[in-house]
């Protein structure tokens, strides 16, 4: 029988005249791989934070078992900004045990890219403080990952992380022995891990079996079953669940739930769009030509980040853009957006860029567009217009498209000032749409929404008619919402990519692979004179220096105990001060003939 580890025990928690947790009792085991999902603000962060004990709770109680190992990831790292990364990772451990360590190699080499550290400029010797959000985040997850624990909490794990990230971070976990228990909006990865579901919702916490798949089938069933007023709802999620059934295998992976139930539920529900017809709509709107590139190149400062690319975007064209990080993605469409807004005048750095005279352009940036504190949502949304025609006849007023982006008819007046970061993304795009564009650009659009908004949103651009490009890390959404995948991998080329995500991952894989064994062949004029036989009096040598490297770490250890024991004698703590540089010296020496040998071998 599995061990309990955190029990939450009739837990409540208010703010102000609002409770988030109202009675919730909940419980974690050996082996639980929980996903937590709901909207934001409904209390996913402060369930999270009181299971681990970060924040008490008005009644009730969080218990752990005894000696619980615990691992958390928050929104806000505690890093020391004046500390480098190797100290914050990798700690005391000298460079042959970390570097014989598989699991440390793993984690450095899968959110980093590589032992050395190829994005920091010093490698593990880079000073925290100058770096950015993103970057201090993979360093707070890489030094969580690197450690043994019991139970895992993780806040928003996939933020900042690319699709390679976020891939390798599901197989990670899949591989551990630690418990689970994960916030975050990223579907594709919660059903990749998680075993479980908690859904939070107003106060109360609904559990369910399986991963994200099997949770939107009882969910929209339970509902069904119900018979709830919330019509829009359940008929999202049996949108929803039709896409997951009819999908490729691979987004269905773990499909516990009852087939026949599943299949019944959807009988009725059409696919998410009507490709034929709104190819013929958008073609009404934009004509033949949208954006035509010819022998085009994209720069950023000094660098060519795309050379000779001769690519058409046509009406109708839904593209999900993926690639690795610096690659050009947003350099890319940014250069598309400035000759859409100066008409052709403004071109890139060689090449040509002919922009449809019909095109109206909605982009959607990574920086959230500041609007005026003192305005209400809803006058935020009408300042671009009253009513928006949404195609084949819809049509809706700004109150209208509010509630369908989560803005209820008392949050449509508060202030814009006073909205969250994710409810200003919200904001953003709706005004976008609201401005009625037949070419969309959405750089990073889930960022901050949560997994009910998304779904709302995909609902919406199902039956938008005109071409869409989506830079995205979230697998799912790109999935869900375009037709085509491209790919930048690094080679200044843009790639069409039959097969989606999965062969843009086994592309990667492949040139990580080629690339490994460049430093060793450049090595090898060097290196020519290594027989088998001197190899293997390297591997004697080198078990020799790591057994010399253990006693000189022992004695350091000692050493520093004496010294903490003398602390008030001064004469004494000089002598045995003296005595440490002496071992720090000498363990260095052999770090340093260990890596000769360590190639050699």
């Amino acid at each position: 029988m599995a061990v309990n580890l955190v029990n939450v025990e009739a837990v409540s928690k208010v703010y102000g005249t609002r409770a988030l947790l109202d009675g919730v009792s909940l419980g974690v085991s050996e082996g639980d791989r929980i996903g937590v999902v709901g909207r934001n603000g409904d209390g996913k962060t402060t369930l999270i934070r009181m299971l681990a004990k970060l924040e008490e709770a008005d009644t009730g109680r969080v218990t752990h078992s005894g000696g619980l190992r615990l691992g958390v990831l928050t929104q806000h790292d505690s890093l020391d900004p004046k500390a480098t990364i190797r100290h914050e990772v990798i700690g005391v451990m000298a460079d042959h045990e970390w570097a014989g360590s598989a699991k440390i190699r793993d984690v450095l080499t899968g959110l980093f890219g590589g032992l050395d550290l190829p994005g920091f400029e010093h490698g593990l010797d880079t000073v925290i403080g100058p770096l950015s959000g993103g970057e201090r985040r993979r360093i707070a997850l890489a030094r969580l990952l690197i450690e043994d624990q019991d139970l895992i909490v993780l806040d928003e794990p996939t933020n900042h992380l690319d699709v390679e990230g976020i891939a390798w971070l599901a197989q990670h976990l899949q591989t551990r022995r630690s418990a689970l228990v994960c916030v975050t909006h990223d579907r594709w990865f919660l059903d990749q891990v998680c075993t479980r579901m908690w859904d939070v919702q107003r106060g109360d916490v609904h559990e369910y079996e399986g991963g994200y798949s099997d949770y939107v089938f009882a969910r929209a069933e339970r509902e069904r079953i119900a018979a709830t007023e919330e019509t829009k709802r359940q008929n999202l999620m049996r949108k929803e669940l039709a896409w997951l059934r009819r999908g490729a295998p691979a987004r269905t992976s773990k499909p516990r739930y009852r087939i026949e139930a599943a299949n019944e539920l959807i009988a009725d529900v059409p696919p998410p769009r009507d490709t034929s017809e709104l190819m013929k709509f958008a073609n009404a709107r934009l004509g033949k030509t949208v954006f035509d590139l010819e022998d085009v190149t994209v720069t950023a400062g000094p660098k060519t980040l795309l050379e000779h690319l001769t690519w058409q975007l046509g009406p109708g064209d839904r593209i999900g853009l993926v690639g690795v990080n610096g690659a050009g993605k947003t350099s890319l469409l940014r250069a598309l957006a400035d000759a859409a807004v100066s008409q052709g005048e403004i071109q890139p750095a060689a090449g040509s860029v002919t922009v449809g005279k019909t095109v109206r352009l909605a982009y959607l940036s990574q920086d959230v567009t500041e609007l005026p504190g003192s305005l209400r949502v809803l006058e935020a949304v009408q300042q671009i217009r009253d009513r928006v025609d949404l195609g084949k006849g819809r049509e809706m007023t700004a109150g209208q498209l509010c509630e369908q982006f989560g803005f209820t008819k008392e949050k449509q007046w508060t202030p814009v000032g006073d909205l969250s970061g994710g409810e200003r993304r919200r904001l953003q795009l709706l005004r976008l749409l609201m401005d009625e564009p037949n070419v969309l650009f959405l750089d990073e659009p889930t960022n901050d929404l949560d997994i009910e908004t998304l779904t709302q949103l995909e609902d919406l651009l199902d039956g938008w008619p005109g071409s869409m490009v989506v830079i995205s890390h979230d697998r799912f959404f790109i999935e869900r919402t375009t037709d085509k995948t491209l790919a930048l991998l690094g080679d200044r080329t843009l790639r069409m990519l039959p097969r989606g995500i999965d062969e843009y991952l086994e592309r990667r894989r492949k040139m990580i692979e080629a690339s490994v064994p460049a430093p060793a062949a450049a090595a090898a004029p060097q290196k020519a004179g290594v027989s088998a036989a001197d190899a293997r009096a390297a591997k004697k040598e080198l078990q020799k220096v790591e057994r010399q490297l253990d006693k000189v770490s022992q004695k350091e250890a000692t050493l520093h105990a004496r010294i903490a024991d003398n602390a008030t004698d001064f004469e004494k703590v000089a002598k045995l001060d003296a005595e440490l540089r002496e071992l720090v010296a000498e363990r260095e020496e052999l770090e340093m003939r260990w890596l000769e040998l360590a190639e050699d071998a």
